[in-house]
């Protein structure tokens, strides 16, 4: 199979025009690392703000010490794949967790299923991706719990699937949001938007999670 040259990461979706199967995909090297698999169309990553690393970067800290701390589950992140089912895409979110009791989904390249727990940070040039594409494409791979954070905007959305639908969550009265796929997970959504953030290490004895 011949390859075209990799093209720029700079606007999202960034397509390529290569076709193939999901596993002929997998194959790819390593130039093809952040991309994902869109109705059998190889589709490059945007390339990242610094206030998205920022923020996907903190995330990834609490709830991978957390998940480690309290033995809920593990933590994995872009570039790995999820494959919802036979018929989605392969993404790769930001962040996700998948339950303990789900590890064995967890393949040497990609998650064969669900994450209890994703979430996408968006950049400017995902924002329709990330609050359309992926959102539908996760209600119906049946993603039980879907954060998308905008720190461009300074939002942050909560979505719980209910009989096969997403529904959007508040956080409650003191500004925190309790996670329903990650048992005593929480986040003040205001923590994303400071600089600095407040210490990880603060927020996880917080949480009582170290």
């Amino acid at each position: 199979m011949s390859l075209a040259p990799v093209p720029s990461l700079d606007v999202y979706p960034r397509r390529t025009g290569l076709r193939m199967s999901y596993d002929e995909f997998l194959q790819l090297g390593d130039e093809y690392r952040h991309a994902e698999w869109v109705n059998g169309e190889v589709v490059m990553m945007a390339a990242v703000t610094e206030l998205h690393s920022d923020v996907v970067l903190y995330l990834a800290a609490l709830l991978r010490v957390f998940c480690e701390a309290t033995g809920v589950g593990v933590l994995r992140g872009e570039p790995f794949q999820m494959k919802l089912g036979p018929n989605l895409p392969g993404r790769e979110p930001d962040l996700m967790v998948i339950a303990t009791a789900r590890v064995t989904l967890i393949k040497p390249q990609f998650l064969d299923g669900p994450a209890d727990l994703v979430i996408e940070v968006i950049s400017p040039g995902t924002r329709r991706v990330d609050r359309v594409d992926k959102f539908q494409e996760y209600e119906r791979g049946r993603v039980p719990e879907y954060w998308i954070i905008d720190p461009e905007r300074q939002q942050a959305e909560f979505y719980r699937l209910n009989n096969g639908r997403y529904d959007e969550h508040e956080p409650d009265a003191q500004g925190v949001y309790h996670s329903s796929s990650v048992a005593g997970f929480w986040l003040k959504p205001e923590w994303l938007w400071q600089r600095p953030m407040p210490g990880t290490i603060q927020v996880l004895r917080e949480m009582k999670a170290i």
